[in-house]
């Protein structure tokens, strides 16, 4: 098969499964906003991408779905890999491009969220090893460090960018709407609309996606509980 660069593996759920596994105020276009939005900003960066939502996701954990995820978009002949969700806001068209070009160096590039997780990989092929992400401890508050440190040990430069919010939790959208200037109105509006919508909508749900949503909103590999 022939060799093709880089491509984006958008590695995120449909609105429609996200809002069944988290059926809160909103939900429904939250993640149609949140996917339309990450969508849009792929397609301006001109590098091709796949989207790989829970129709093609194969394994049991999140951890095996995301593996082989990108295993999966290797195998097609690309060379180096963007794997991003669509949790993080604030990442723009000129961090993916910075990233291909990074790629091309033959570095590893990381996008860090605050909850010790990440909200983008860059990988080549050559630096991907399936058995050793398998192991990783994913959605978990050490992610980030142990990725890092095995890098380090192979002495392959790792390139950081920006430090970016995920919205996994309440205090999440808090931070993001206090400071992220640029924030899409049509997002805000939504998040604005869960952080203060009357506890009354919130009562007609049943307890647990409550208590999960108090905890966790969108999580794409971040710490479950942070």
């Amino acid at each position: 098969m022939q060799n093709k660069q880089t491509v984006i593996l958008i590695f995120a759920n449909s609105a429609e499964k996200e809002a069944l596994e988290k059926p809160f105020f909103k939900s429904h276009e939250l993640f149609l906003e949140l996917n339309r939005q990450v969508l849009q900003k792929v397609e301006n960066s001109g590098i091709p991408y796949f989207w790989i939502s829970e129709k093609e996701q194969i394994g049991c954990s999140f951890g095996e779905r995301y593996i082989n995820a990108i295993q999966s978009v290797f195998e097609k002949g690309y060379e180096n890999v963007i794997a991003i969700g669509n949790d993080s806001p604030e990442l723009q068209s000129k961090d993916l491009i910075t990233t291909a070009k990074k790629l091309q160096q033959k570095k590893i590039v990381l996008g860090p969220s605050k909850d010790g997780g990440y909200y983008l990989l860059g990988i080549q092929k050559n630096h991907f090893n399936h058995t050793f992400f398998l192991s990783l401890p994913w959605q978990t508050t050490t992610l980030r460090n142990q990725l890092t440190s095995y890098f380090s040990s192979k002495k392959i430069e790792i390139n950081y960018l920006k430090l970016l919010e995920d919205i996994d939790t309440i205090p999440d959208i808090k931070n993001l709407i206090a400071g992220y200037k640029k924030l899409n109105a049509r997002l805000k509006k939504l998040l604005l609309q869960i952080l203060y919508t009357p506890k009354k909508v919130f009562i007609k749900c049943i307890v647990v996606p409550i208590i999960l949503f108090s905890e966790i909103l969108l999580n794409k590999g971040s710490p479950l509980f942070v």
